[in-house]
């Protein structure tokens, strides 16, 4: 049966306004600062963790370390503990940190637990099936001096569909040697959000 031309147009026009509704995606410079929702993002992981670190590398205790002891102070990353209101992935925040201390090249930065017992595991195996002239031998790490832990925190104020997203990122260097803490690192970060979409 053939269509009027009324007809085709109108399965015409409806068939590209369902191609104009599709999903479109555009691929960004991830450098770019994108707040969509005004929660933690990307770009504060980065900031957050370039600004502190570099903070962290510009004190004393770094320069006694290294008059003292006549080497570059090797540091493990402990835990980063989310206590904010919202889903942070933690993860991401603590490779952007690692980076960041890695590329100050000030520091030695020792693997994690989880990566130490991977690599261990790797070395018992070495010891069964590599040439002995290509093993590593156990119980030659290096063991850190210093653990850096820390927290995320919010303060949501809102008032109808306005936020006011406040944010605290507290991180404490200490010595594995006295427990003692040698560095106090703090960012604070405000975002005012209208139309806001996210719960607070």
């Amino acid at each position: 049966m053939a269509l009027h031309k009324p007809a085709l147009f109108q399965i015409s026009f409806l068939l590209l306004l369902l191609a104009g509704c599709g999903t479109q995606v555009e691929r960004v410079d991830v450098k770019e600062v994108h707040d969509l929702s005004g929660a933690w993002n990307d770009t504060d992981s980065r900031l957050v963790s370039e600004e502190m670190i570099e903070d962290m590398v510009s004190r004393a205790w770094l320069n006694d370390y290294t008059s003292r002891y006549g080497q570059k102070p090797a540091v493990i990353v402990g835990t980063i503990r989310n206590l904010s209101h919202e889903h942070i992935n933690v993860n991401t925040f603590v490779n952007d940190i690692r980076k960041a201390m890695i590329n100050s090249g000030r520091i030695i930065f020792v693997a994690s637990s989880v990566e130490r017992g991977e690599i261990r595991e790797e070395r018992k195996d070495q010891d069964l099936h590599a040439r002995e002239d290509t093993r590593k031998p156990m119980g030659q790490e290096l063991g850190a001096d210093f653990m850096l832990k820390g927290t995320i925190n919010t303060i949501i104020d809102v008032d109808g569909d306005t936020q006011l997203r406040y944010y605290q990122v507290d991180l404490n260097l200490i010595s594995l040697r006295d427990n003692t803490i040698v560095w106090l690192g703090q960012k604070k970060i405000k975002k005012l959000v209208s139309h806001a979409k996210i719960r607070p």
